[in-house]
C-alpha cells in the first residue's frame, strides 16, 4: 500500500540538496543510535547535555532518542523529558526514532521536527529484531506515516542489514533495493543504509549503491544516506565510495564512535565517529550543511565517553 508518492514537503527536503554538490549532510544519531545499547543508565541531565553541546558545536540534524517500549531499551526511557529540556536551536533538526504507532503518538508530544522508523533487508533479522516479516514491519509503518503527514512531520527510513546479516550473512543489493524502494514509495524523504554489522567493504558498498541508484524506480541519489559501522575497519573507505563515486550526500556518525556492534562481541567498534568523519572529509574538500567547529566537536567525544566510564565505574 502507497500513502503517498508526492509530497511536496519531502520533494522541496532533498532537492535542496541536490544544488549543493559538495556540501554534506551529517546527522548525528550519537545521542539515541549510540547511547540506547549502554547497560548502565545514563542520567537524563547527561543525555539533555549531550545534545546541548552537539546544537552549541554546530550540527544541524541531531537524532535525539527513541519512543520505543521502555521494557526493550531501558535507556531511553526518559525520551519525553529529554526533548522537552534540551535548548533548541531554530537552525537544528531533532530528531527521534519511533518503532510503531504507539511510539509516534508518544513522539509527537515531544514535537520532533524529524521523525525516523526503522526496516531490516534481513528477513531473519527482521523476525529476530522486531518479531515480524519486512512486509508485516512496512504495513505498520502505514499508520505512523499516516500521523506524521497529518502532522506534517517529516519521516527518515532506516534499513537494517543492507551489506550483511548476523544470521543470514551476505544481502543481495536486491533485497535492500525493494525495501528501499518500498519505504520511499510510503513517504520517507530519506533512507539510511545501514552496515549494521560492520562488515561492509568499499566493494561491497559498491556494488549496493551501482544497484540502488543505477535502477530506475527505486528512490533519488539525493533520498540516499549511509550509516557506517567501523567493526572492520572500513567504515571512512565505504563512505568515500558513496560520497565520491556515486554523489551521495548524507552520512551518518556518532561523536566519540557511541554505540558498539552487539554482534561482534563486547568492545567492538561500532558507529563511525563523528570525529573521523569530520577530519577525513575536510581532508578531501567537502564542506557541510553547517559550520561545526570541530575542535569542539573533538572535546564533546572525550566528555562524553569520560561520563560513560565513570557511570561504569561507579555502577
Amino acid at each position: 500500500m502507497v500513502i503517498y508518492k508526492q509530497n511536496p514537503m519531502r520533494l522541496l527536503m532533498y532537492r535542496g540538496f541536490a544544488s549543493m554538490k559538495e556540501t554534506i549532510k551529517l546527522v548525528e544519531v550519537g545521542p539515541r543510535d549510540g547511547l540506547q545499547n549502554e547497560k548502565t543508565i545514563i542520567p537524563t541531565h547527561t543525555k539533555i547535555a549531550l545534545v546541548n553541546k552537539l546544537t552549541n558545536a554546530g550540527l544541524d540534524h541531531i537524532e535525539v532518542s527513541s519512543f520505543v517500549n521502555p521494557k526493550w531499551v531501558p535507556q531511553l526511557a526518559d525520551a519525553l523529558q529529554v526533548f522537552q529540556q534540551i535548548q533548541r536551536n531554530p537552525n537544528t533538526k531533532y530528531s527521534a526514532l519511533v518503532p510503531n504507532t504507539k511510539g509516534m503518538l508518544r513522539a509527537i508530544k515531544a514535537r520532533p521536527d524529524e521523525v525516523a522508523i526503522f526496516a531490516a533487508a534481513s528477513e531473519t533479522f527482521s523476525k529476530r529484531n522486531i518479531n515480524c516479516s519486512i512486509d508485516e514491519s512496512l504495513k505498520r509503518f502505514d499508520e505512523v506515516l499516516k500521523l506524521a503527514k497529518h502532522y506534517q512531520i517529516p519521516v527518515r527510513g532506516y534499513i537494517s542489514c543492507v551489506l550483511g546479516c548476523p544470521y543470514e550473512k551476505s544481502i543481495s543489493p536486491d533485497a535492500v533495493a525493494r525495501v528501499t524502494s518500498q519505504l520511499w514509495e510510503r513517504g520517507c524523504y530519506e533512507i539510511s543504509l545501514g552496515d549494521t554489522i560492520g562488515v561492509g567493504t568499499p566493494e561491497s558498498m559498491d556494488r549496493l549503491l551501482s544497484v540502488l541508484l543505477n535502477r530506475v524506480g527505486v528512490c533519488p541519489r539525493e533520498a540516499v544516506a549511509v550509516h557506517c559501522h567501523e567493526t572492520s575497519g572500513k567504515a571512512l573507505e565505504n563512505i568515500s565510495v558513496a560520497l565520491d563515486r556515486y554523489g551521495v550526500r548524507v552520512v551518518d556518525s556518532a561523536v566519540g564512535g557511541l554505540g558498539g556492534c552487539p554482534y561482534a562481541g563486547p568492545g567492538a567498534p561500532g558507529n563511525v565517529s563523528t570525529e573521523a568523519v569530520l577530519t577525513h572529509l575536510t581532508s578531501k574538500g567537502y564542506t557541510f550543511s553547517a559550520p561545526i567547529n570541530t575542535v569542539e566537536i573533538f572535546n564533546i567525544g572525550s566528555w562524553i565517553r569520560s561520563e560513560l566510564s565513570r557511570l561504569t565505574f561507579n555502577h
